[in-house]
């Protein structure tokens, strides 16, 4: 990169995986010539690695520490509490940096469109891992333990951690950073037999071989797939023969398909070849109703006409995920992505929007693990510094007058440090592991101002 002195002003909206993966590639690539800002509208930085990885997930979780090393380089400063279209416009950063990486992921569950899914007890996965997360948003939902059974359809990894959340019981979870009063409600859970659905087959499910073992070694639950639901079409065969992750994962549901185990507290279903098709009940959820399936000679999901219905009293959407648009921000309805090649975001007209990049799932849809946001990252930084180097004028003004007119108050990297403290503090009191997640808005704010 050829240019240039002050060093480029970067803002980058998100400080999830995507987002400061774009922060060190930004500091990697470019050295003392550039200066990152990363915002979130939440006081915490890390986005899914605190927000949805399974609170069980303690190695995955780890990657915080990774992440955190790049927020406390001195060329880039975290902006906690700061909402892009409530507190600052895309005007607004334009004015203030040089470019901007726009990377807030993918926030909304998709729908399945069937009768009865907006009832009471139809509830998306999402919600229900931002409450056992401790996402603030989530902190006052209220799900309805005391059913006997729940139905959660989707078979990718999302799906299996919901599963064997509910499926496991609240001391396990005690040394976990789960907060407090999700521990309270788990341990009055009363569900015992959890049903898991899929509209394809074995062959196609989403989740990694590595998530299907861990169910299978929960310590108190059993788990069972018909012989039936494990039949392979052809297509299905071949795939299992060539891909060694179909392959893996065939051989880990083919170990349940005998009797499951007496005594144990609850029970895992894993239905494969069901497609739900209404949600029953009058005033909440009492049951849901699936037609089996199986693929058509091209490969498309089509109904058999054999029906049956689970007594379920909640059913747990995770069906796929999508991003939400940007206030101003081109997108793209169908395929629910910020057009962009090579991250360069490209509007209407074919050309590319100056100074806007994209990282990360609203870049490229939710697919890949967190690892794969890296080289993403990585490839959308590089477009944006060999177009900084042929700029021109630069930012009219700085984030911290903008921010200072407004009387915003904004969560700083120290300041989160003081959430952080506290966190860890609170798990040595409750004698509870290494952290417990504070979740209310207003315990997380006071947390962020330090000890009194």
């Amino acid at each position: 990169m050829a240019r240039m002195a002050p060093p480029a002003r970067v803002a980058v909206i998100g400080s999830g995986p995507a987002g400061i993966y774009a922060a060190e590639a930004l500091v990697k690539q470019a050295g003392d010539e550039v200066r990152v800002d990363v915002f979130d509208r939440l006081p915490t930085p890390y986005g899914l690695v605190r927000y949805g990885v399974a609170p069980d997930h303690t190695s995955i979780k780890s990657i915080a520490r990774y992440l955190q090393r790049v927020l406390e380089d001195p060329a880039v400063r975290f902006f906690g509490c700061v909402e892009l279209g409530r507190d600052v416009t895309r005007a607004d950063l334009l004015d203030c940096y040089d470019a901007v990486v726009y990377s807030t992921g993918a926030m909304v569950d998709r729908h399945m469109r069937i009768p009865g899914e907006d009832l009471p007890g139809s509830i998306a996965a999402t919600d229900f891992v931002n409450w056992y997360c401790g996402h603030p948003d989530a902190a006052d939902h209220e799900f309805d333990l005391s059913v006997e059974e729940v139905a959660v359809v989707g078979v990718g990894n999302v799906a299996v951690d919901v599963v064997r959340i509910l499926a496991r019981t609240a001391a396990e979870l005690r040394a976990t950073d789960v907060p407090e009063q999700v521990i309270e409600v788990l341990s009055r859970s009363r569900v015992r037999r959890i049903h898991m659905i899929g509209r394809r087959g074995p062959a196609q499910a989403k989740f990694t071989t590595k998530e299907a073992r861990e169910l299978g070694q929960l310590p108190d639950a059993s788990i069972h797939v018909s012989p039936r639901d494990m039949e392979l079409d052809p297509a299905s065969a071949e795939l299992a023969e060539s891909d060694r992750h179909v392959r893996g994962n065939i051989k880990a549901l083919s170990a349940w398909t005998g009797e499951p185990a007496a005594g144990s507290a609850r029970h895992i279903d894993v239905r494969f070849w069901r497609a739900p098709v209404e949600i029953l009940g009058t005033d909440r959820v009492e049951g849901l109703r699936l037609e089996t399936t199986r693929l058509d000679e091209s490969g498309r999901v089509t109904g058999t006409g054999e029906f049956e219905t689970l007594p379920v009293g909640m059913v747990l959407r995770s069906v796929g995920y999508q991003s939400v648009p940007l206030e101003g921000v081109p997108f793209d309805e169908r395929s629910f992505v910020v057009p962009n090649e090579g991250g360069r975001i490209v509007g209407p007209d074919g050309a590319f929007v100056p100074r806007e990049y994209v990282a990360g799932w609203i870049k490229r849809g939710p697919s890949g693990v967190v690892g794969t946001n890296k080289s993403d990252a990585a490839e959308t930084v590089r477009n944006l510094l060999a177009d900084l180097a042929d700029a021109g004028t630069a930012p009219e003004r700085t984030i911290e007058e903008l921010l200072e007119s407004r009387g915003l108050p904004v969560v700083t990297y120290d300041d989160w440090l003081n959430l952080d403290a506290a966190e860890i503090a609170l798990a040595r009191r409750l004698d509870r592991g290494e952290r417990v997640k504070l979740a209310r808005w207003e315990a997380m704010r006071s947390a962020c101002r330090g000890p009194a």
